[in-house]
């Protein structure tokens, strides 16, 4: 059976270079089953030699491409769709935009996140800073009063 091979820049010359899964679990700190289920769902494609999935360099870059969007938490869906614009052979304009696209509205999501946990995370401060006044016997009314010009002084 014929094996694609993949080529990688190295200086001056090309090396051809395919890994196994295993390599490609080792390299990027997945498991075989992980790049197992992308290949079921068709973001990798590798050859096979008898039982043995040859990956190539497409292979590895796309699995690059899609570890690092799970990581920054795009949907498959999202990711399936930047990986198809590929080979739409306008030297990828349509992925870059599409993909910075997609990374500004995950990003703008993020901060928001980020904003309200910011506000949980005071909000659960101050509670405790509450409780702990009041286990140090300070009368209520007065923990009340304390914690009550805190908060208008956040909100303002």
């Amino acid at each position: 059976m014929s094996v694609r091979t993949g080529r990688i820049e190295t200086g001056n010359s090309f090396v051809s270079q395919t890994w196994t899964i295993s390599e490609l679990a080792k390299e990027f700190g997945v498991t075989p089953r992980t790049i197992r289920f992308y290949e079921d769902e068709g973001l990798v494609t590798p050859q096979r030699d008898g039982q043995n999935r040859i990956y190539d360099a497409r292979d590895r870059a796309r699995l690059a491409w899609i570890l690092r969007g799970r990581r920054v938490g795009f949907t498959l869906a999202d990711i399936t769709e930047m990986l198809n614009l590929y080979d739409l052979g306008d030297g990828r304009e349509t992925q870059r935009v599409v993909t910075l696209e997609k990374c500004r509205d995950r990003l703008a999501a993020l901060e928001s996140q980020r904003a309200d946990l910011d506000a949980t995370i005071d909000e659960l401060a101050s509670f405790c800073r509450l409780l702990e006044d009041w286990k140090a016997g300070t009368p209520l009314d007065e923990i009340r009063r304390k914690h009550n010009a805190k908060l208008r002084s956040v909100a303002e």
